[in-house]
């Protein structure tokens, strides 16, 4: 049996202050009026950050300068006119229609300026709240699609993947600290104690308001804040009932007579859950996610999270393997497993670049302005990322591993890894931030804090999970032919008949 060891559990545990103290550090230096946050603004010296004010700027000027040249076009026909109509006309009646003209535009700009400085001030409040919640949607995707990834092999009676049963089920640990933490963000926004989700601001729906939103206002039967909330409770409660359920049957395999029945039971459930997973996976997409964005929408949009997920997930998986292998805790592990879990790592990264080219180049090509805007925006304010982000999950991957004897090297996997997960996190980065704080954006301490914070959360529940039962499920059918798994099996086979 595995035991937690001590150092482990000590730098988990520092993972986990040291990201909160940082998460609380963001907080705190979040500004707490609108002239704070034009002082940070004005302050800093990082021009990608002031990316949007200056766009919000530049409009304002020129609408301002348009307004200027109507208003005085209109102040030049009104003096022409007054001159037909009276030669006499008295110039100070002109002075007084000059200065409202131009008292009305000072008024205007200045109702201008301050709504953008509270706009400014809303995406600055929403820094900490938004490297929160970036770090634990990656988090709890993971560990979801490391989910659905075991309920895959269940379903498809897979034989080579049952020694690392018990890794998957260890790291769906995961699910439950995240799904509380997602229950309080879900819980704390519908409140409005943060502005992630414009479609959640005042008088939205309002047709009254100055902030009503039509095209939002058309989507009031998706987009409220009851039924959002109902439907995020519903899916956290689907994953987390199965993940349960499956791996306290998983565990009883081994101890009861007629283990095969209740290995039935567990195919007829995971073919269940895949089916309600398929449905939830996709809505907690479009609320979570493409709900920030609420102008925005697009069809591929919830395959291409999961596939960005999946090949997260299976990379976390085999890191978690590869460890625990190299502490001799899986002595049934061998090469040909880590190469299956590095082909899959491969395929997916494959599958995750069809996924967003299809998406950018439709959108591209069609050229319609609701669907351009989205990637407008993260062109320009997040121009490095979004392209550092196409090599990370592509490039790199293809050309490390498409050697299938790279594939069977730990080490090769475990550099692939790093960075397919450092690309996939900066994927969902770009999803989220520029709909929670535009151009405000950078990546210091509030981001590396709650990616502290959720890693420690992350060892913490998984390498206690795996302590907790047998490394080995040996109640399933198939373990046999898990244990004798090997992907050289036929040349193997065909050098010794040679040499016999």
């Amino acid at each position: 049996m595995y035991q937690f060891s001590g150092k482990l559990k000590m730098f988990s545990i520092a993972l986990i202050v040291l990201g909160a103290l940082g998460i609380g550090l963001g907080f705190y230096n979040a500004p707490s009026t609108v002239e704070e946050a034009m002082e940070m603004v004005a302050s800093s010296d990082h021009g990608d950050v002031h990316g949007d004010e200056t766009s919000h700027g530049s409009t304002s000027k020129e609408e301002h300068s348009s307004q200027s040249h109507t208003n005085e076009n209109h102040s030049s026909e009104t003096h022409k006119t007054e001159d037909v109509h009276s030669e006499n006309h008295n110039e100070a009646s002109k002075d007084a229609h000059v200065t409202g003209v131009h008292a009305d535009e000072a008024t205007h700009g200045e109702h201008h300026d301050d709504a953008h400085a509270e706009h400014v001030f809303h995406q600055l409040q929403n820094r900490p709240w938004s490297a929160v919640y970036v770090a634990l949607l990656f988090f709890l995707g993971i560990s979801l699609l490391v989910l659905a990834f075991y309920a895959i092999q269940r379903v498809a009676q897979a034989g080579w993947s049952i020694v690392l049963f018990r890794v998957m089920e260890a790291i769906t640990a995961n699910l439950v600290p995240t799904s509380i933490i997602m229950l309080i963000i879900i819980a704390l926004t519908a409140t409005h104690f943060n502005h992630l989700f414009a479609w959640m601001g005042e008088g939205v729906f309002d047709k009254t308001s100055e902030n009503f939103d039509p095209i939002v206002y058309g989507k009031r039967g998706w987009l409220n804040v009851p039924w959002w909330v109902i439907r995020s409770v519903f899916y956290l409660l689907v994953w987390n009932v199965y993940r349960m359920l499956i791996r306290k049957n998983s565990i009883k395999e081994d101890t009861v007579n007629d283990g095969y029945k209740l290995y039935k039971k567990n195919y007829n459930m995971s073919v269940v859950f895949l089916f309600l997973f398929m449905i939830t996976e996709s809505m907690a997409v479009w609320d979570w996610i493409m709900g920030l964005d609420p102008h925005w929408f697009s069809t591929l949009f919830g395959w291409y999270v999961l596939a960005t997920l999946l090949v997260s997930a299976i990379t976390v998986i085999a890191f978690v393997t590869i460890y625990l292998r190299s502490k001799g805790y899986l002595p049934k592990v061998n090469d040909s497993h880590i190469h299956d879990l590095a082909k899959f790592m491969f395929g997916f990264s494959v599958f995750w670049t069809y996924l967003w080219f299809a998406q950018f180049m439709l959108i591209w090509y069609a050229d319609i302005p609701e669907e351009t805007t989205y990637f407008v925006l993260r062109f320009t304010e997040y121009k490095t990322l979004f392209l550092s982000m196409l090599v990370m999950n592509f490039v790199f991957p293809i050309l490390l591993l498409i050697n299938s004897d790279f594939k069977s090297r730990p080490w090769f996997v475990v550099i692939g890894g790093i960075v397919i997960l450092a690309g996939h996190y900066v994927d969902l980065f770009i999803m989220i931030m520029p709909g929670t704080v535009g151009g405000s954006w950078s990546f210091g301490i509030p981001e590396i804090s709650a990616t502290f914070f959720f890693l420690g959360i992350f060892i913490y529940t998984v390498f206690s999970a795996f302590a907790k039962a047998d490394p080995i499920p040996k109640g399933n059918p198939f373990l046999h032919e898990s244990e004798h798994f090997h992907y050289f099996n036929i040349e193997h086979h065909s050098e010794e008949d040679s040499q016999h």
